[in-house]
């Protein structure tokens, strides 16, 4: 049944014989990351950035896993039944899920359909039970039903609370402080790359809700068509926890001449922009974003966005190496050793962090994988990059 929920494709439609001989090569290139010891996953995050991302679900079930450094032997434990009567986030998740039904790829079989919302519901109460520090959100299932049509339900659980503990951590707070700094993040952006449309938006008073949905889904509630929200999943997961932003600016900077063109009006503005378009250049903006992410990492907008840090950003250190290395427990002793000797290195960190240079932003984005507009000279040195990791303070 695993194989047969939906087929994937090349998003964007790409054919041609061109394309076919990159889409060999690469699947080549993902087959021999995946057969060193340890894993390439350096390698592995430039195949899910690059052109057509992971190319199927078949290379995801294998990919996914390393690029959230979930252990493979999870599919051997049986997951424990969980408990719903009293649960107080099951009368929730039951309407959301019930509403889900356009998630779910058209003609597939209302048994198999409802089996896999009984699974969707499973998953999100064990994981919220594991946690009980992280809360609900509508929209929340938007991202796990993703993961459930591309994986099974036991590998689907592990990566989704990787994910709800690091990318989506802020998003599962009790309040939506973090959320809305994340949010905040937007403006700025935009901002830089074109002030007239920043100040529209800014006489409009638009604000950023438009993009809420957005962001808290990973754009998976408002894309209809499943193939670009793979797509998209394989350039997150791969990326900086704030990378969904950037998309979002993204977009809305696709749209410029919408945007300018459109009444200088609240309602008028938000519709506008809330209505995302289903046939975006996903390739190009995937590029785009990460070109603006070097450009102007989070670290240069922080002073803009809000005063304080987020949970996903500032823990993303440690789980970028762990997830690079393998080895989570060195990178937890590390990350003791590191927090005795802020203090004594506070001075230091902060002079590097004000001089956020060319060679600075190359290994940034060298580090995270982000070679989709460096070229061949980034890919040469990405894996010399991962060895700086732990000395340089890389991220923001």
């Amino acid at each position: 049944m695993k194989n047969s929920r939906r087929a994937s494709s090349p998003v964007n439609g790409k054919q041609g014989n061109d394309w076919d001989t990159r889409r060999k090569r690469k699947i080549v290139d993902i087959t021999q990351a995946l057969s060193v010891s340890p894993v390439d996953v350096a390698a592995l995050r430039r195949m899910a950035i690059s052109e057509g991302g992971l190319l199927t679900d078949e290379i995801r079930r294998q990919v996914w896993p390393r690029l959230l450094n979930v252990p493979l032997h999870v599919l051997d434990e049986e997951p424990e039944k969980v408990e719903r009567e009293n649960n107080k986030d099951y009368n929730q998740v039951l309407l959301d899920v019930q509403r889900s039904l356009r998630r779910f790829p058209p003609g597939m079989p209302d048994e198999q359909r409802e089996g896999l919302q009984e699974e969707l519901i499973d998953i999100i109460l064990r994981v919220l039970k594991r946690n009980p520090q992280l809360h609900y959100y509508q929209g929340y299932h938007d991202i796990v039903v993703t993961f459930l049509l591309v994986l099974e339900e036991r590998l689907a659980t592990a990566l989704v609370e990787k994910l709800s503990t690091h990318h989506l951590r802020d998003f599962m707070d009790p309040t939506m402080d973090n959320t809305k700094h994340i949010l905040n993040y937007l403006m700025p952006i935009i901002d830089r790359v074109n002030p007239e449309v920043h100040d529209f938006m800014q006489q409009a008073e638009v604000g950023t809700v438009f993009a809420l949905s957005w962001l808290i889904t990973w754009f998976g509630h408002v894309l209809s068509d499943f193939r670009h929200v793979v797509r998209l999943y394989d350039f997150f997961l791969a990326c900086h926890p704030l990378m969904p932003i950037y998309f979002a600016a993204v977009i809305v900077l696709y749209r410029q001449e919408e945007v300018l063109e459109c009444e200088c009006d609240m309602a008028m503005v938000h519709h506008l922009l809330s209505q995302i378009p289903q046939d975006l250049p996903y390739e190009t903006l995937i590029s785009r974003a990460g070109d603006l992410f070097v450009q102007f990492p989070p670290s240069e907008l922080a002073r803009e966005a809000a005063s304080h840090d987020s949970m996903a950003t500032s823990t993303f250190k440690d789980f970028d190496l762990a997830s690079t290395q393998q080895r989570p427990d060195s990178v937890l002793r590390r990350r003791r050793k590191q927090k005795q000797a802020a203090a004594l290195e506070s001075s230091a960190a902060s002079s590097v962090v004000a001089q956020p240079s060319a060679a600075r932003r190359f290994v940034r984005l060298a580090v995270m994988g982000l070679t989709v507009a460096l070229g061949a000279a980034a890919l040469a040195v990405v894996n010399t990059a991962l060895e700086w990791a732990p000395k340089l303070d890389l991220f923001p």
